[in-house]
């Protein structure tokens, strides 16, 4: 891990808050923060690392507590996999092609090279065409499953070559993996100390307002990313939130997750009849990819119309498709009914 990470992260000496350093002790009078005294409970600074929140996710996610890492947004875990591991202008890191938009946007703004590896005609990836694009100064391989744009589980053991071979860090992106039958590579960690593994409380868990991103992975990799990260990344209001639900919603978030799959099915069925689509992909989250007559002048239609998906034509592969979000029954029926109407008016 030393050979890895960058050697100003590994002599930084990390900022201590007030709340660190009398951590395991108990207390009642707080006046070592400059916080104000006045407007409780959010006039004090939030536990830098949300314990509370942890402990019910390690029991959820079956991750023990000490392997998880919380922060804004699973944004910030990937700019602090750059920020630890990747030497500006020295390092690179390799993606496949297409995938989530914010590993290469995180790479420019750390001014790191980003190589990228086009997936096969069905959106899979070959692990030796990955690791064949990997050099002495490759420090991380960025892996999404299930995939975002395309929206499909990649094949389990060409990623578990990956792991396998590549002597840096592999991030696997799984924050579709609540609509998947597959088995999260979290559930892994043991085996690959050199993997961190994505997820989000944005997808299935409904709350993406609240800006809450996990990382799972070897509790040294955690140590780095509490080490370089800010002091309270995540804000209280955000974690009384998460402890909320996972206490009190999770029933309610498997049988929407339920609901989502069911009109999964429905929805990409309906939508493979429509004259204007001529293929719909296979998909294990919470969305699917459809390639159309027109994309751009069906996506402008929709817009006009107040419905809002996703133009995917400019993405590698992905030319004239959408990206179909699933969403209520009645918001689904809305969208097919409106491209229904496209097609009987002929535009």
């Amino acid at each position: 891990m030393q050979e890895l990470v960058r050697k100003n992260i590994q002599q930084l000496k990390p900022y201590s808050s007030a709340r660190d350093e009398y951590k395991g002790r108990q207390a009642s009078v707080f006046l070592d923060a400059n916080e104000s005294p006045y407007g409780a409970p959010l006039n004090r600074y939030p536990d830098p690392l949300q314990e509370e929140l942890k402990h019910l996710l390690a029991t959820v996610k079956q991750v023990p507590a000490g392997n998880i890492f919380l922060g804004n947004g699973s944004d910030e875990a990937i700019d602090l996999v750059y920020r630890i591991f990747c030497e500006p202008r020295i390092d690179n890191v390799v993606a496949i092609d297409p995938t989530y938009g914010m590993y290469e946007v995180c790479a420019d703004i750390n001014d790191v090279e980003y190589r990228k590896v086009a997936l096969d005609e069905h959106f899979q990836l070959k692990a030796a065409d990955v690791l064949a694009e990997c050099d002495a100064h490759t420090k991380v391989i960025f892996l999404c499953s299930p995939n975002n744009p395309t929206g499909n589980d990649l094949d389990r053991n060409e990623v578990l070559k990956i792991l396998q071979s590549f002597k840096g860090i592999t991030v696997v992106d799984e924050a579709y993996s609540d609509f998947s039958s597959q088995r999260p590579l979290r559930l892994e960690l043991a085996n690959y100390p050199r993997m961190i593994v994505l997820n989000t409380f944005s997808k299935a868990y409904g709350s993406a307002a609240i800006r809450l991103g996990m990382a799972f992975a070897d509790a040294e990799i955690i140590g780095l990313f509490n080490k370089v990260k800010y002091p309270y990344n995540v804000n209280q209001l955000t974690q009384q939130r998460a402890i909320e639900l996972l206490q009190n919603d999770m029933l309610k978030i498997h049988q929407r997750i339920n609901l989502i799959l069911e009109e999964r099915t429905t929805m990409m069925q309906s939508f493979a009849r429509l004259p204007i689509c001529e293929k719909v992909y296979p998909s294990d989250a919470n969305f699917f990819l459809a390639r159309v007559s027109d994309a751009n002048k069906i996506y402008d239609y929709l817009v006009d119309c107040g419905i809002i998906v996703r133009n995917r034509s400019h993405i590698h592969l992905c030319g004239n498709c959408l990206r179909i979000t699933i969403g209520t029954k009645e918001e689904n029926t809305q969208l097919l009914s409106a491209l229904i109407e496209y097609g009987r008016r002929g535009l």
